[in-house]
């Protein structure tokens, strides 16, 4: 339907003929103007399913769908799927071993394809595939006897009731079967560089170390998109990143945003919003516990007892962000407010080192049986107030006979092998372990999860507690809140005692935006800020 024919429909005939997809898609005809988003980290894949970092979702919420996805409420909401399933409409029998999904009919791939059941059947056995390096199998693993009954319904069974599953499936985004299914190596695809999705924007083009361009898909579903074109500029160097926001380069300022340093003066920027976003996402310092001197208990909490978090916070990040102790955000109900404060004592670091057998050598740097206390830590290259709160740690860990030496990458290389495949000694690094409102972080704390030793997810710091897997899986399986919060309070007291990654903070993200810029809305149950960019537009 064209603005032609609606002119001489009428408004009644306007409501009559007008569904919500064709409003969406008259929007999306009407789409104008461009956005320019700056990022300090340069996007690594663009295939939603294999191991990638937050940026990368960053255009995977625009090329492509997941059935459903999680509001800024928490609360889920139809997107390929006419219907968000549930025991009450009938989508998941009451043991939750059954499920039934029921989905759009008016949805076609960017190449003008139909999307149907078979897309959602071959997006979830992909993600079982044990030669396709998945980003997570946690979930999907569970999937048995999947059934297309038409082209726009489909069922299947589940191996044992699994509760974090909807909010897997929320982050699930969907691919199409037509441009994969023949691919004889499903890890070296066309896909990883000219993706196809039904999101509501089409991939344009990538100049690498530059931008990434989306155009607007104007066959879109849904809402939007009301922008002809998006531009993910990516600018390692947080200072020219601001500059840029500040003279009106780029549009908005998003993924590491404004650094608190220059809060008060970006407050001052003619035509600029600032927004304090809320944020999942932890900063701690992670250790490989695949490295022998990261094995030794006594070293990690001698690390952690030396590690001036509050002067991070306070003189470093203004006080912005808060302090935490654990990976799971406050706001969740699951947060565990019983978890011991972790001390300051430098003293008392180098007093349990003194018994564990770490002795300062002729260097002044710790011995134990021939081999030093001494490693590299990591972070973005870039990253000013990182790479400060980095030299206050080497100078506090120096004190205690500790070497710790600063060794920064460039973001692709930095998020890339050395993250994914545990090539690191330590990092510095902000993660949200959550997907979206569901407490499970089996992708980053299951022994099953250590994409090193062949596993599938995120557990990058080589973390293998038995009792922590047992509890796991026996929280994956409880739907009634109060008894899963005491699985996941006792996962949180065992993470924080073993510390495989010492927590710091709970962050509080400054992103910005010119004036004129609508649609703009923070979402605490995603890992990045433009997860909405169909709905947004110049005003």
């Amino acid at each position: 339907m064209n603005r032609r024919t609606l002119l001489r429909t009428g408004a009644a005939g306007m409501t009559l003929l007008m569904s919500n997809a064709a409003v969406g898609r008259l929007a999306a005809q009407e789409a104008s103007g461009q956005v320019v988003i700056g990022f300090s980290q340069e996007p690594t894949v663009m295939h939603p399913h294999m191991p990638h970092i937050e940026v990368d979702e960053g255009i995977h919420f625009n090329l492509f769908d997941p059935l459903f996805i999680v509001d800024t409420e928490g609360n889920f909401q139809p997107s390929l799927a006419r219907e968000v399933p549930t025991v009450e409409n009938g989508g998941i029998s009451e043991d939750g071993l059954n499920w039934r999904v029921k989905l759009r009919d008016d949805v076609t791939w960017h190449d003008g394809e139909p999307f149907t059941a078979e897309d959602v059947k071959f997006t979830i056995e992909l993600n079982q595939n044990p030669d396709f390096n998945a980003m997570r199998r946690n979930g999907h693993e569970l999937v048995r006897n999947i059934r297309i009954v038409n082209d726009h319904e489909l069922t299947w069974e589940m191996a044992e009731p699994f509760a974090p599953y909807p909010a897997i499936l929320s982050w699930t985004f969907i691919v199409p079967a037509h441009a994969l299914a023949d691919a004889e190596n499903p890890n070296q695809t066309d896909f990883r560089s000219n993706p196809i999705g039904t999101g509501p924007f089409s991939f344009g083009e990538r100049v690498a170390g530059n931008y990434i361009l989306l155009n607007a898909n104007k066959d879109y579903f849904g809402e939007g998109p009301h922008l002809e074109q998006a531009i993910f500029r990516y600018i390692p160097d947080m200072t020219v990143l601001y500059t840029q926001f500040r003279t009106g380069d780029i549009d908005v300022i998003g993924l590491q945003g404004i650094q608190p340093d220059r809060y008060e003066q970006a407050q001052q920027i003619p035509d600029r919003e600032i927004v304090i976003a809320p944020s999942s996402a932890v900063e701690s310092i992670t250790f490989n516990m695949g490295n022998p001197l990261f094995q030794d208990p006594e070293v990690r909490r001698a690390l952690s007892l030396a590690l001036d978090r509050e002067t991070i916070v306070e003189a470093l990040y203004y006080g912005i962000p808060e302090k935490t102790e654990s990976f799971l955000p406050r706001e969740s109900y699951y947060y565990n407010e019983k978890l011991p404060e972790a001390e300051f004592d430098p003293e008392k670091a180098a007093q349990v080192l003194d018994e564990a057998g770490w002795l300062p050598g002729a260097d002044g740097v710790r011995e134990k049986d021939g081999v030093r206390l001494a490693f590299k830590n990591s972070t973005t290259a870039g990253n000013n107030v990182r790479e400060q709160a980095q030299q206050l740690i080497q100078e506090t860990y120096a004190s205690i006979g500790v070497e710790m030496e600063i060794s920064n990458l460039p973001p692709a290389v930095m998020w890339g092998e050395y993250w994914m495949m545990s090539q690191f000694d330590s990092v510095m690094v902000g993660i949200t372990f959550t997907t979206g409102p569901d407490p499970d972080v089996s992708n980053y704390l299951h022994s099953s999860s250590i994409s090193a030793q062949g596993g599938a997810g995120q557990n990058t710091w080589q973390y293998e507690n038995e009792r922590v897997d047992e509890l796991l899986e026996q929280g994956g399986r409880m739907f009634v809140p109060e008894k899963r919060k005491e699985v996941y309070d006792e996962i949180q007291r065992l993470v924080h005692e073993d510390m495989p990654f010492l927590p710091m903070f709970q962050y509080a993200n400054l992103r910005g935006h010119k004036t004129g810029l609508e649609g703009f809305d923070p979402n605490v149950n995603v890992r990045i800020e433009t997860w909405n960019l169909n709905e947004w537009r110049w005003a």
